[in-house]
């Protein structure tokens, strides 16, 4: 018969752990339940092993659930927002929460969400809110948590859920014409890579040694090509090494709050690549706080969790300054104003906003107007550089040929 070891809580309120004997989990938790124990925790054993040493057992078992929780954080975004949007349909229906769980668990195709929503079936059916059980899986954000709670807490949790299925949507929406817009770029560098590094690895060395062979002074840019190509092909373990060396360490300094921050300043103030970054971070912050206010959060708990979301240190951090002025009776138009980091459109709308007292509604709109914005310079940032990386695989191109050609030009032009 199987062992288990346990966590659980007694009538009287105090912890408790051990192990128990039973034909399967559910008789498992039956037996304890009759002996007055709420359990937390319940993991199945192996043999003599588990019932002497249930405590290292149970450690174990919150180590493999903290690679659990790691593996499930990778579930897809649009697979999380199909799974809300089915269970606020389910809570709207009048079905009881941990019913709607599980018949959300059988509907949930991704087999990792499927299995989280067992464990959070698991923990509402124990006693806890929904909000505290998602939170105890570490796999849901702080919007989505808090969210949840606020919705559970005014009665209007189907509301709530329908709201984060639309938020969802929207930013998998916007990534996914982000991302389609970059897809043929990407290709046209990736082709423009492999084709330089074909020429300067196979073909330029074959027109090395017949050059060499000629008996003649080779001219200076000939000399640069075949050396940069001898370079290459002796070296590349070296300039692996340096690029994968230097990668990790721009890492290991973006992890940094300063670097970070030094990092973001520069990339707003590129070009055209600075507009885009500052109009997509001002965008997925006007949608997450529209989002949070609608669902019924405070005005500085859904600033707290929608300066994160905006992934910028810049702006974060203006974002928390204006979360410290309302704290101290000041309108939120006000610093983000005072900040230079916002349009004067932004800060507008969110001042009439607060005036007319539809800010939710305001900073919808105003995420939706970014959105576009992203959308059509993205476009436009593509468009430009397409031709652009084929006028520089050409040119390269152009370069090696050119550079291999004119020595035998010259040599045939002496032969006659």
């Amino acid at each position: 018969m199987p062992v288990y070891a346990y966590r659980g809580v007694t009538n009287a309120g105090k912890s408790t752990r051990g192990s128990v004997m039973a034909e399967s989990q559910r008789a498992a938790r039956d037996k304890m339940r009759r002996e007055g124990i709420f359990l937390t925790e319940l993991v199945e054993g192996r043999g003599g092993a588990a019932a002497a040493a249930p405590a290292e057992t149970s450690e174990r078992s919150f180590s493999l659930n903290l690679e659990f929780l790691s593996f499930l954080n990778r579930v897809p975004a649009m697979e999380t927002a199909i799974a809300t949007r089915q269970l606020s349909t389910l809570v709207g229906a009048g079905i009881p929460l941990v019913e709607a769980l599980g018949a959300l668990t059988e509907q949930v195709e991704h087999r990792g969400l499927q299995t989280l929503i067992g464990h959070v079936r698991e923990r509402v059916n124990e006693g806890a809110s929904l909000a505290d059980a998602l939170q105890s899986t570490e796999a849901f954000d702080d919007l989505y948590v808090s969210m949840v709670r606020a919705g559970e807490a005014g009665g209007a949790l189907e509301t709530v859920l329908a709201r984060l299925a639309d938020y969802l949507e929207d930013q998998v929406r916007l990534k996914n014409k982000v991302t389609s817009i970059l897809i043929y770029p990407a290709v046209m560098l990736f082709v423009a890579i492999g084709v330089v590094g074909l020429l300067v690895t196979v073909v330029l060395p074959q027109i090395t040694d017949l050059l060499q062979g000629l008996g003649q002074e080779l001219p200076i840019y000939t000399q640069v090509i075949i050396a940069g190509s001898e370079f290459v092909r002796g070296w590349w373990w070296a300039l692996l090494a340096v690029t994968v060396a230097g990668a990790l360490g721009l890492r290991a300094v973006l992890q940094t709050e300063n670097g970070r921050a030094v990092y973001d300043r520069v990339r707003l103030k590129l070009p055209v690549i600075g507009r885009v970054a500052r109009v997509l971070a001002i965008a997925r912050f006007s949608r997450t706080l529209s989002t949070l206010l609608a669902g019924g959060i405070s005005i500085v708990r859904a600033l707290d969790i929608a300066r994160h979301v905006a992934n910028n240190a810049v702006l974060s951090r203006a974002i928390e300054a204006a979360r410290t002025s309302i704290v101290e009776g000041a309108p939120l138009a006000q610093p983000l104003r005072a900040s230079g980091e916002f349009p004067p459109l932004v800060t507008h709308m969110i001042e009439v906003g607060e005036q007319s007292g539809e800010l939710e509604s305001m900073l919808a709109k105003v995420a939706e107007t970014y959105d576009e914005q992203v959308e059509t310079a993205i476009s436009r940032l593509t468009a430009l550089l397409e031709p652009l990386l084929i006028l520089l695989m050409v040119g390269i191109v152009l370069v090696i040929v050119l550079s291999t050609l004119m020595p035998l030009l010259q040599f045939t032009s002496a032969l006659q």
